[in-house]
């Protein structure tokens, strides 16, 4: 895919979780907090999931963007074998297919409140610098860790792309809890 269009594309997602988002700190507590069911997660639950991925992601993308040796960009971005799968694997689908969290990245049973959303969108305007970034390396040869293990690279285009479609995933997962409390009420 061209470079140009594969940033736009993914600046544009992350300016739509964004606004998602921001509409949700309209939300009253009691809905932020709602599960659907004992073993699911909370709007907030799902905000802090992605928190913690952030938590690691936002720092290793500005690192390898900071001191890429890689700064003329490509004009074509073609994923990786293994960054693509990763990607496809994140991408929302009808019903979403339940996958299996790290312990450390599973926020059940923590005590959250609002400013899980302010965090989430503070991490949405450093992606969206970040996006912007990318546009002056190159996303093909520049690689990045994974939060599952240091020793797996993976091109910074593919790196991005998990990263967005995971926060989609689960902003979706999060609108479903309001559709789902709409419909029952």
């Amino acid at each position: 895919m061209e470079t140009t269009a594969f940033i736009s594309n993914l600046l544009e997602l992350t300016h739509q979780i964004k606004k998602e988002a921001i509409s949700f700190q309209k939300l009253p507590d009691q809905l932020l907090h709602t599960r659907p069911r004992p073993a699911s997660w909370s709007i907030l639950e799902c905000i802090e999931h992605l928190n913690r991925y952030g938590y690691f992601y936002i720092p290793e993308i500005t690192i390898k963007i900071n001191t890429s040796q890689y700064q003329t960009p490509s004009s074509i971005f073609k994923s990786g074998y293994l960054g693509n799968y990763f990607a496809k694997s994140m991408l929302p689908k009808a019903n979403l297919n339940k996958m299996k969290t790290f312990k450390t990245m599973n926020p059940s049973n923590s005590h959250l409140n609002r400013d899980v959303l302010t965090v989430f969108i503070q991490q949405q305007d450093s992606l969206i610098a970040l996006l912007e970034q990318a546009k002056t390396v190159n996303l093909n040869k520049t690689k990045t860790s994974i939060s599952i293990s240091k020793w797996i690279k993976l091109r910074l285009g593919d790196t991005l792309k998990i990263v967005i479609f995971h926060n989609l995933r689960h902003i979706i997962q999060a609108q479903n809890i309001i559709k789902n409390q709409e419909n029952a009420d």
